[in-house]
């Protein structure tokens, strides 16, 4: 058998060069604009629930381009009406949340040092300093200033390494300040740009109204993109996907109203300071499962340490019953037969796409997680695996 019967050709190495740069160039030029990506799919994720709303509307005769329109515009006006509304409360709450919040970090901090029993069990033990007994005296001659000068130099690289010096009150390091600093350096990132801010806001309003006026064209274009023997199976699995996200979406944003109201309520009979912006807080961090109730709930219990630790206690409670009653209540009644993510995954998502791509990478997560399952489910455990799998296909007309 001739072994130059296999060997490459030139034009072949040229061709595997080529296409090897261009993967290349491809994942270079996603990575530059992964922003413009993810926002871009924020757009078509709202645009889905946008055509749902359109086509109720075209019952009534109303063309879609109008009623795609009317849908987005309507929620906008909603929300400005409401934020009209509550304007002056928010202010006012806002600014007092401002200001109140490093004294109650420091509150928090404080009781955490004297009952933290993790910081007790942590804190580095201190060799105990002999006492001389009557009659005995030191080997060693007294220098007061060489021992002192010995103090300060120790107690500043205590301070450079980042552990408290002994005067300090408590064992446990100032976390709560830096958690808090964190979380909002975190969360900032993203808002940092007022300019880029509001660029994204409108493309993600005239996405959704775009793609809410002609969603088949779009799905069309992409189903072009696929053999014919197989553009049936490509049908499935972008209906599904689409009806997935879209249950997911309204989902979300009724819990987001729900959590938001019902946490408000709770904060201000509680006697909570500003708990009109750490209600809107939870609401909004309510978008990202898992961890947005988690970082909601910080500065809520902090702000309950203002007045005594027990209040705190209740705010935690309060808290946790809200998250009780979502989780087996709320959500199992809004998402029947819906997305079903593993809480492992899910957590594992969150946190890939957060450290990798930020605060915006956090937001999409989850529904591109669930767009990713549904198709994993019906091109590979179903199609190649040969399991049988239930999707939202199964539980729609």
């Amino acid at each position: 058998m001739d072994s130059r019967a296999t060997a490459w050709r030139s034009l072949d190495v040229l061709r595997a060069a080529a296409l090897v740069m261009g993967l290349y160039l491809a994942l270079r030029l996603l990575w530059v604009a992964y922003p413009l990506l993810f926002v871009s799919f924020l757009g078509l994720l709202f645009g889905l629930a946008v055509a749902r709303g359109a086509d109720f509307l075209e019952r009534f005769r109303i063309p879609r381009g109008l009623g795609s329109a009317l849908v987005v515009f309507s929620f906008v006006g909603l929300l400005v009406l409401i934020g009209l509304w509550i304007a002056p409360t928010l202010r006012e709450q806002t600014g007092l949340l401002r200001t109140a919040m490093p004294e109650a970090v420091g509150r928090a901090e404080d009781w955490l040092d004297r009952h933290a029993l993790l910081g007790q069990l942590l804190r580095e033990p201190v060799a105990p300093v002999p006492t001389p007994t009557p009659g005995t005296q030191s080997s060693a001659p007294a220098t007061p200033g060489r021992d002192q000068a010995a103090e300060a130099e120790a107690a500043g690289a205590r301070t450079q390494a980042g552990t408290p010096a002994p005067a300090e009150k408590g064992g446990l390091p100032r976390t709560i300040s830096g958690l808090v600093g964190a979380i909002s350096g975190y969360l900032m990132s993203f808002l940092s740009s007022t300019v880029a801010v509001l660029t994204g806001v409108i493309l993600i309003l005239f996405l959704s109204i775009y793609i809410g006026m002609e969603p088949d064209l779009y799905k069309r274009g992409l189903l072009h993109l696929v053999p014919h023997r197989m553009r049936g199976r490509a049908d499935e699995v972008l209906t599904a996907i689409g009806i997935t996200l879209r249950k997911w979406l309204v989902t979300q944003l009724v819990a987001m109203v729900v959590i938001g109201v019902v946490t408000t309520i709770a904060l201000t009979l509680l006697g909570i300071k500003a708990a009109l912006p750490l209600g809107i807080i939870a609401g909004l961090l309510e978008f990202i499962p898992m961890a947005g109730p988690i970082l909601s709930g910080i500065p809520a219990v902090a702000m309950g340490f203002l007045d005594s630790p027990q209040k705190a206690l209740f705010v935690t409670l309060v808290y946790v019953g809200i998250q009780f009653f979502e989780n087996h209540f709320l959500i199992p009644i809004l998402m029947k037969e819906g997305v079903d993510l593993p809480p492992v995954l899910t957590l594992i998502g969150l946190a890939v796409m957060g450290v990798v791509f930020g605060f915006l990478g956090v937001l999409v997560a989850v529904p591109l997680l669930a767009a990713v399952m549904v198709a994993v489910k019906l091109l590979y455990v179903e199609g190649v695996v040969g399991d049988e799998v239930e999707t939202v296909l199964d539980a729609t007309d």
